[in-house]
């Protein structure tokens, strides 16, 4: 009994200790966004940047949410590089939201879509893709198909 009840004590801990390292408080931003354009722009992909914290529950069931659901996962894989940049009272990453048009007026998460040459092309307040105590699959598979790069270099 007691090693059934150290076994769930660690896996209790290791789920709370991902769940916190999401976002990472000490990252920066800035340095985040410049890695990922340039992996999207080797990729001929767009970037998604997830804009939040580890505090935000909102910001941690959309994570949970568009890597588990297959549709979604596959969307983003295909034609993203996804970044989960640091929102908290210890890191506001004040010089990447600058640079992204201060997405953080919109509540978290934030998604921000950033072509290959790091040009915003798209705020996303996510509570439009929200339903009941998650996500909507259909609002956000249109979401991100409204926002590839196949789809933004038609127009």
């Amino acid at each position: 009994m007691r090693k059934i009840f150290l076994a769930l004590m660690a896996f209790c801990f290791a789920a709370t200790g991902f769940a916190q390292s999401l976002y990472n408080e000490e990252a920066d931003g800035c340095k985040q966004l410049d890695d990922a354009i340039a992996q999207a722009k080797k990729e001929s992909k767009f970037v998604m940047v997830q804009v939040g914290g580890n505090w935000c529950k909102w910001c941690l069931r959309f994570n949970e949410f568009i890597t588990t659901n297959d549709k979604t996962s596959k969307i983003l894989k295909d034609n993203f590089v996804f970044v989960h940049l640091n929102f908290s009272p210890k890191n506001k990453n004040e010089a990447a939201m600058k640079r992204m048009g201060n997405p953080q007026r919109f509540g978290f998460p934030v998604l921000v879509i950033l072509d290959e040459n790091g040009q915003r092309i798209h705020t996303q307040n996510s509570s439009y893709l929200e339903k009941g105590d998650g996500y909507s699959e259909k609002e956000v598979v249109s979401f991100l198909l409204n926002w590839t790069p196949a789809v933004c270099k038609i127009y």
